[in-house]
């Protein structure tokens, strides 16, 4: 009898998952499915090429894979699945890492170190005109964004993360506006039914819809999809070596732009090089040099949520902290995606890998200053 009773609860169980589950939205059906994000996600969904246009290697410096790092630093960095490890000194290549099957062709997800991109592409929109200003009222393009201080939206206060958006951010929750937009396929309608809530301009709020209203603004403004302008802009005057990949919503669909850009180590270091450099790639002013600086000096002008304590660790799109005497910006994605940007040492580092460290010293991974340590055995 037990046994009958056990049996028939444990249907009852099954059954309302089912229920549950077919009830459910698209979104969460895949999340149910998928359960955690991964580095290799790209096969899920469709993607856009960015294509490596005029591709050459980085040049080897002299004393290229000669120096090696501490066995406890390569332990920390083991124990944090570190699949990719580049350092760029001088604009030459000084070292490359890697560790399991991956290797300089792998491609893998950037994760939210794709909004440091689609920072750059803004500023690539400005150059080019096609954007006038980060001054720009946001309702220009997309007026359908409605609440209580829509009109008062600039490109700005998207740029440094206080645009007053009713977005959530949150990643345990399959219910999330961040997991919809992840498994989600529609992009543009989530953006669009999103409401300016609170006072642009005041309160910094990492905010992934804020990158991806950012895409959509760059997008309309150009006038081809933000994979197309990265091309031509960012992958192929830098000389990429690879094409990369940059998951889409749907096919033919909208950039995840605020994720979801797949490529490797010295590639994304290219990215690295062009911000250290001022926005300059062989001679060539590709963002305005005025535009790198804005967006890797803090948003002092800001304040920290539900707080009087000025903002001290974001630009437009770019993390920035001070360590070891050194400043530098960086892009970093949730499974420890880092591209660090040294000026003092006119170095540029990248790590990949899946896990990234929950503790923070600073707002700051704890994880990211081993590999900063790591990569100055290297340079110095």
């Amino acid at each position: 009898m037990k046994n009958y009773k056990a049996l028939k609860i444990s249907g009852i169980v099954v059954l309302a998952l089912v229920v549950l589950y077919f009830s459910s939205p698209v979104y969460v059906q895949r999340a149910l499915v998928y359960q955690k994000v991964g580095i290799e996600d790209y096969p899920i969904f469709p993607n856009r090429t960015v294509e490596a246009g005029n591709p050459a290697p980085w040049e080897k410096h002299s004393e290229y894979n000669k120096k090696v790092i501490s066995a406890d630093l390569k332990s920390k960095m083991e124990e944090k699945k570190t699949i990719a490890f580049a350092v760029v000194r001088d604009g030459k290549l000084l070292h490359e890492e890697y560790w399991d099957s991956y290797g300089p062709e792998s491609k893998t997800n950037s994760f939210s170190s794709a909004k440091s991109i689609v920072g750059l592409l803004v500023g690539c929109a400005i150059e080019d005109g096609f954007i006038s200003g980060i001054n720009e009222k946001v309702s220009k393009y997309f007026p359908e964004i409605k609440g209580k201080y829509s009109d008062n939206l600039t490109i700005k206060n998207v740029l440094n993360m206080s645009s007053g958006l009713n977005w959530d951010e949150s990643y345990g929750s399959l219910f999330s506006t961040t997991t919809e937009a992840y498994y989600g396929e529609d992009l543009p309608k989530l953006i669009l039914g999103l409401e300016v809530h609170e006072e642009p301009g005041k309160e910094f709020k990492y905010l992934s819809g804020n990158t991806q209203l950012l895409a959509m603004i760059v997008t309309k403004a150009v006038g081809e999809p933000m994979g197309e302008y990265a091309t031509e802009k960012l992958w192929t005057p830098l000389q990429a070596e690879h094409d990369a990949l940059w998951c889409l919503d749907k096919k033919n669909g909208l950039e995840k732009a605020y994720c979801c850009f797949n490529s490797n180590a010295t590639d994304f270091a290219r990215l690295g090089q062009l911000v250290l450099d001022s926005g300059r790639w062989n001679g060539q002013q590709i963002i305005p040099a005025n535009y790198i600086s804005e967006s890797t000096n803090v948003a002092g002008y800001l304040k920290l949520p539900d707080s009087d304590i000025a903002l001290d660790y974001y630009g437009y799109q770019w993390w920035i902290m001070n360590y070891k005497g050194h400043k530098i910006a960086y892009a970093r994605g949730i499974l420890g995606q880092y591209i660090f940007v040294i000026p003092s040492m006119n170095a540029v580092v990248v790590r990949l890998g899946h896990i990234r460290s929950k503790e923070y010293k600073d707002h700051h991974p704890t994880c990211a200053y081993t590999y900063l340590d790591a990569a100055f055995q290297i340079l110095n």
